[in-house]
């Protein structure tokens, strides 16, 4: 599945990778526009530099992904002062699946879908629910297309 869209209250949000079969990511940056339209980055950055952020990341690629660097995570979990994370840096640091960066014309910042709907909760509550619905009724719709036999 290439190029796909659900929308979420009005706003367009991209996917890639298959829903039917929990593999769908979902376009962080497209989220990230219903805070800060002009400089989506920004609010993805603001949200990966939260400790509890990285926290549940940590937690779900040591549940889906075998090669997560945890000692690379204890590092930068104990450093003293600020935490600055951006998903380029948590993807190359710590050998990261759960979210990924793409360039070019569909480009910007996906993730699982588990991922994406915990950012989507702390950009708006509300907006994740209708983030959720709309993921839902595509799903379904997946499934329901790929079922259809067809005889010749």
């Amino acid at each position: 599945m290439k190029n796909k869209t659900i929308n979420a209250n009005g706003v367009e949000i991209r996917l890639y990778g298959n829903v039917v079969n929990e593999e769908a990511y979902i376009s962080l940056t497209d989220i990230a526009k219903y805070k800060n339209s002009d400089d989506p980055r920004i609010v993805i950055s603001n949200w990966m530099s939260s400790y509890s952020t990285i926290d549940y990341l940590a937690m779900w690629e040591g549940l889906y992904n075998p090669d997560f660097n945890r000692m690379e995570f204890q590092t930068v979990r104990s450093e003293p002062g600020r935490l600055v994370m951006t998903p380029t840096q948590w993807i190359e640091k710590m050998n990261a699946i759960g979210i990924v960066s793409k360039a070019g014309r569909y480009g910007g910042t996906y993730a699982h879908s588990d991922i994406a709907f915990e950012f989507a909760s702390w950009v708006s509550l509300e907006f994740k629910l209708y983030l959720i619905k709309d993921y839902q009724r595509l799903k379904k719709d997946e499934a329901q297309r790929l079922s259809v036999g067809w005889d010749a």
